[in-house]
């Protein structure tokens, strides 16, 4: 049975918040973090599968450390049931010559577990494209950066 419509909203609401005060350069990734069950599962296409809010806390701070002049804008949601698709953009600093700017993009399925928090975040991305859009823009890491361990847990 799905929980309310109006409380899986609220939820999301606040995930929305968070990710525009980021983007602000206001708060981190650990206030995102804050919004996950203490069992949640988190996948990701670099990182693997992490589980458990300690674990994607850390996951969060590790996996987004350098990336400070990214953004991460939101274009739309879809909620059904418990279930929420947030479909966003990772934008580089800069722009080309035609102005345009240096994206990528991609989906998080969220399953909402109750009390404001979610139990399961999946991302999907094409890291090709995230990787050749990297080398066009000329983009370096900042300060911190980690690479993705080199053998995720996948399963």
């Amino acid at each position: 049975m799905a929980f309310p419509r109006d409380e899986i909203q609220a939820c999301v609401d606040h995930y929305l918040a968070v990710r525009e005060q980021m983007d602000r350069g206001e708060g981190g990734w650990i206030e995102m973090a804050q919004l996950f069950t203490d069992d949640a599962v988190y996948i990701d296409p670099a990182w693997g599968k992490v589980e458990g809010l300690a674990a994607i806390k850390t996951f969060l701070e590790e996996s987004m450390a350098g990336l400070d002049d990214w953004l991460f804008p939101v274009e739309w949601v879809a909620i059904d049931g418990d279930h929420v698709i947030i479909k966003w953009i990772q934008r580089l600093p800069g722009q080309r010559a035609d102005g345009s700017t240096y994206d990528s993009s991609g989906v998080s399925l969220l399953t909402y577990a109750g009390d404001g928090r979610f139990s399961r975040s999946e991302d999907h991305l094409n890291m090709l494209h995230v990787y050749e859009v990297i080398a066009e823009s000329g983009w370096r890491p900042g300060e911190g950066f980690n690479l993705p361990p080199e053998h995720p847990v996948r399963l």
